[in-house]
């Protein structure tokens, strides 16, 4: 009984260290910080029905975090922010087309997309239907993404920007860092944080300008803000954000 004791003993001792341990480098981790300039851009995902609207076919399992993070108001304000003081906007859509339902494999999230016909469109080159269906922008946000300043890129796929011409878009017109808000946080988000830091770009991200999946046993949003801090360079709220752009543009 004594040596089970001293196991226990011992096993209490290296989990408090190790959490010790845990807590002091997750307090260490830098937070480089993210200057605007006018080689910053914002970036918006899937800024869609299907995602951010009770009519959605997400909603569902998105809806919680989406209303608990305010985020369909607060990715409003980023349009409004971009537009206000001249910050390039861009947004990467998700579009599903017939072909895109003949894919002979897919991941766990992409063969339940197709299963409820999330995103999808008649034909790459038509409109028809598209008006008002899970794939068309959320009505409020149609005055600013119809602006001519700003750039619609072309879908992406699954959920990265690999598969479309977003980074030639922020290329050709000299951005350096984006800003990145959009649906869904761990999942197209996530994506276009990751590759856009591997193709060189400064990143930060708007942790309640996006929302996730929340279902048994699986938080897809905490998921996310866990990357988030890791990865990027800063992650703002969005008062944070509407602060550090009023303060950069009065100067």
């Amino acid at each position: 009984m004594k040596y089970i004791s001293r196991i226990s003993t011992l096993s209490t001792r290296f989990f408090l260290f190790a959490l010790f341990v845990s807590t002091s480098v997750m307090a260490q981790l830098p937070d480089p910080g993210f200057k605007i300039d006018n080689k910053t851009a914002i970036l918006i995902t899937d800024p869609q029905i299907d995602f951010l609207s009770s009519k959605g076919v997400t909603w569902k399992v998105v809806g919680k975090s989406v209303t608990e993070n305010n985020t369909v108001a607060n990715i409003e304000k980023l349009f409004q922010l971009g537009q206000a003081y001249n910050l390039p906007i861009f947004v990467s859509p998700h579009y599903y087309y017939p072909a895109d339902h003949k894919w002979k494999f897919e991941g766990a999230l992409e063969a339940l997309m197709h299963k409820i016909g999330m995103f999808d469109r008649k034909d790459a080159l038509s409109v028809e239907g598209f008006e008002n269906s899970g794939a068309d922008w959320l009505p409020r946000y149609k005055k600013y993404i119809k602006s001519n300043t700003t750039v619609v890129t072309n879908p992406h796929k699954v959920y990265g920007p690999e598969t479309n011409d977003l980074v030639l878009q922020l290329r050709k017109q000299g951005i350096d860092k984006v800003i990145i808000a959009g649906m869904s946080a761990n999942l197209c988000v996530e994506a276009h944080m990751r590759e856009l830091a591997e193709q060189g770009f400064e990143i930060a991200v708007v942790k309640d300008a996006t929302a996730a999946a929340v279902l048994p046993g699986l938080d897809g949003y905490k998921a996310a803000v866990t990357n988030f801090r890791m990865i990027a360079s800063h992650v703002f709220t969005t008062k944070e954000l509407e602060a550090a752009v009023k303060q950069k543009k009065s100067k």
